[in-house]
């Protein structure tokens, strides 16, 4: 039999829980789960009565403290209050390794006690989380299984700062708040709690009471590895994510100079690229996707693959743009270790990945970051600085410490714990300006009197520090849409620091131009023109993006002009200008293969359209262009060097003919580009070339293997000594109507 409680009556045990403030509002604290200090109150302490246990345990019969050495038990705990509080004071000395002996009904089991662990977050920790400075603040913050004093369990920790209390509640407690409230760490903010036995795979989610005491949603961890899937808005306890097995490919891109290097991006929404409807339409998996998508793109010649976000999100309509799971990898495809499989085989097949990050705005959905402890603790509690007005989202309060922190330290999670290769950022205007998107009176001007967000300046500019500084050969791509100076220039030299910028004038210029009838395009010239005026101002992406296939724009190929034929040969010709012209390429899925509906994120691309010859015809010349793209160094070596591009004629637009060479480092064959925007075939047509020789031809939009009309240059022309645009050398062309011709120079054997 176990001995006896040295205190034998309930009133006893109460005299001696006196000092221990059980009559001064306790239980009552307890009960609405708002106890100030648990973790001084739960568990075994040493009093002037003696060695005291409590506990909470809800409809539990009897609890009985246990050595966990020899497995004996060493007293009953009295029920001091009917809603499962037991405590009492043990007949022994000096605090030791327990367990907690508990019967319910007829079931007896024996269970560790979360109150007799000691904190997990170091000082080093707390010092690092209250200054805004953890780089790795996702090692520390979040859910992380472990083992303490040979205990697996998981601890869990969150930074709400105003809060009362904070208690996990999840499955494995009946999302009882009353069961495990949280350890406040002053000093920081941060609430933390080791619970013994909780596994990988519990759901769980944070209850909180504000600052004055009121009941605020359940809300997700803000630093959770894995959330369910919507509309479950759940956290799970996630292992981290295996070992990668891409070392060839990182020691790749280390030693890359990514801005020579050709760089081809096919971006992606997982979600539509392609369903399986004799199953409902349902998605991919990412494992699906790795046999099918990542197959594609490397055939299809892309060298990189851009993924439309993948954090998770609740609304499907959003297409990620309003993420809440900051950490998690989408649930709708697979696991974050499927994820993590399917980076890796991007990277065995020599493809580079970029992911959509949104660090702009966030939802207000309840169980999300908004009003997180009951106060503005994410967003500006000012909606002149804290609100989108256009998406109903909150805006990310840049200038506290804590929140940037939260941001990098995400922005740098996805580049160390998943090696993507470079972050595209969302929406950075709206980041960049206070007035963006308001009208007078509804924004608060900077302290200078500007529109300038001064605090979101100074998180981007340390954001791509720490990105190109800790981990070399990624990269960042900031879509931005106004002339914002120095997107693209490093910190040191007064910019952002981004490595690219999308080049969202040159889109909106000559998508209108190509939207034109071609009879009219003379007096639009200036169109496809004033894009080289700025061209290297930036390191330019171009981008055809799902941007520009929704929200009733149609799809590429329905805004261009003529009859079936003319709208293919103006297709092609817009993408053989694309790859010709200095900048990287990027093209949204749908568009190498002309897809004819406007792209709906919940409809697969129409892969049928493949069984049409002008439809194989267009992802033909897609296929080819990214090879010559790739295997011509005039092409990609100088793309964000002015030194790279020289205009022959940018002034026939009567002819709405355009001439340009594209040029490389010393002992690089220059290659010359004419488009003819016009479905007229122009004879002896003749072009100024700086050297004699063989001019090969190596791209004609207008071949028939891709749908054109087979007008031919026989392979390419020889220069000839006649002068013409000013060169000593001339070529005498038949251009070809609708097309964009590419010549690479060879010298005269």
């Amino acid at each position: 039999m176990p001995p006896s409680n040295s205190f034998t009556t309930q009133k006893k045990t109460m005299e001696a829980l006196r000092d221990s403030t059980i009559e001064d509002g306790a239980v009552s604290a307890i009960l609405r789960a708002e106890h100030s200090d648990a973790f001084g109150f739960f568990g075994m302490h040493e009093t002037d009565g003696g060695l005291v246990v409590r506990t909470f345990q809800p409809d539990i019969r009897k609890v009985e403290v246990v050595d966990a050495g020899t497995g004996d038990a060493v007293a009953t705990l009295p029920k001091v209050h009917e809603t499962g509080i037991f405590a009492g004071v043990l007949p022994r000395k000096g605090r030791f390794r327990y367990q907690l002996r508990v019967t319910k009904g007829a079931k007896i089991s024996v269970v560790e006690d979360p109150y007799r662990f000691p904190a997990v977050l170091g000082d080093l920790d707390s010092h690092l989380i209250a200054e805004g400075s953890h780089l790795r603040l996702y090692d520390r913050l979040g859910a992380h299984p472990m083992e303490i004093e040979g205990v697996g369990g998981t601890h869990f920790a969150v930074w709400a700062p105003s809060a009362r209390a904070v208690s996990i509640v999840g499955d494995f407690n009946g999302w009882d708040g009353r069961r495990h409230p949280m350890r406040h760490r002053i000093e920081c903010g941060v609430w933390e709690i080791f619970l013994p036995d909780v596994k990988v795979g519990a759901l769980y989610k944070f209850e909180l009471k504000g600052p004055h005491g009121e009941q605020l949603p359940l809300k997700a961890d803000p630093f959770a590895f894995q959330q369910e899937l919507r509309p479950n808005t759940a956290s799970i306890v996630a292992n981290p994510v295996s070992p990668h097995q891409d070392d060839e490919w990182m020691d790749k891109r280390r030693a890359a100079n990514d801005r020579s290097a050709p760089v081809s991006i096919y971006e992606v929404q997982l979600g539509s690229w392609m369903r399986i409807p004799d199953e409902g339409n349902r998605f991919l998996t990412y494992k699906e996707l790795g046999d099918k998508l990542i197959p594609y793109v490397r055939d299809m010649g892309f060298t990189h693959l851009q993924l439309m976000p993948v954090t998770e999100f609740p609304f499907d309509g959003s297409w990620g743009y309003q993420p809440i799971g900051m950490f998690a990898p989408t649930s709708r495809f697979g696991t974050p270790a499927d994820f993590a499989q399917f980076v890796a085989r991007c990277h065995a097949e020599g493809i580079g990945l970029l992911i959509d990050w949104v660090p702009g705005h966030f939802p207000t959905d309840a169980h999300g970051l908004g009003q997180f402890d009951g106060t503005a603790l994410y967003e500006h509690a000012d909606p002149r600085l804290g609100f989108h007005s256009d998406w109903n989202t909150l805006i990310f309060n840049y200038g506290r410490r804590e929140v940037q922190n939260y941001l990098i330290a995400n922005a740098l999670f996805w580049l160390d714990r998943y090696h993507i290769d470079g972050l595209r950022v969302d929406a950075v205007a709206s980041m960049l300006y206070l007035d963006y998107s308001r009208k007078p009176g509804e924004w608060i001007p900077n302290r200078f009197g500007g529109n300038e967000n001064l605090e979101a300046v100074a998180f981007l500019r340390k954001l791509n520090e720490l990105v190109f500084s800790r981990h070399h050969g990624a990269t960042t791509v900031a879509e931005e849409s106004t002339a914002w100076p120095g997107v693209s220039r490093p910190t040191y030299d007064g910019g952002l620091g981004f490595g690219y910028k999308w080049n969202m004038g040159w889109m909106h210029d000559t998508l209108r131009y190509m939207q034109q009838d071609p009879v009219n395009r003379k007096y639009h010239h200036n169109d496809i023109t004033f894009g080289l005026v700025y061209a290297w101002d930036e390191n330019f992406v171009l981008p055809l993006s799902h941007d520009e296939v929704v929200h009733g724009k149609g799809s590429l190929l329905s805004r261009m002009p003529g009859d079936p034929w003319q709208r293919f040969a103006n297709l092609r010709a817009y993408f053989g200008f694309q790859w010709a012209h200095p900048g990287k390429k990027l093209l949204f899925m749908g568009g190498e293969f002309a897809q004819e509906r406007e792209w709906n994120h919940d409809h697969s691309l129409d892969w049928h359209l493949l069984d049409y010859g002008p439809h194989r015809g267009i992802q033909a010349l897609i296929r080819d262009l990214n090879r010559v793209y790739r295997q011509t160094p005039a092409l990609h070596l100088l793309d964000c060097d002015r030194a790279g591009f020289e205009w022959v004629d940018l002034n026939d637009a009567e002819n709405s003919v355009f001439t340009f060479l594209r040029l490389g480092p010393e002992g690089t064959r220059p290659v010359l580009v004419v488009m003819n925007m016009t479905p007229v075939v122009r004879a002896l047509y003749r072009v100024g070339v700086p050297r004699p020789g063989h001019w090969r031809e190596i791209m004609n939009t207008d071949n028939v293997r891709y749908g054109g009309s087979g007008v031919s240059l026989g392979g390419g022309a020889n220069a000839e000594e006649i002068s013409a645009n000013g060169r000593p050398y001339s070529v005498g062309l038949t251009l070809p109507p609708l097309a964009t011709l590419m010549l690479e120079w060879t010298p005269s054997s």
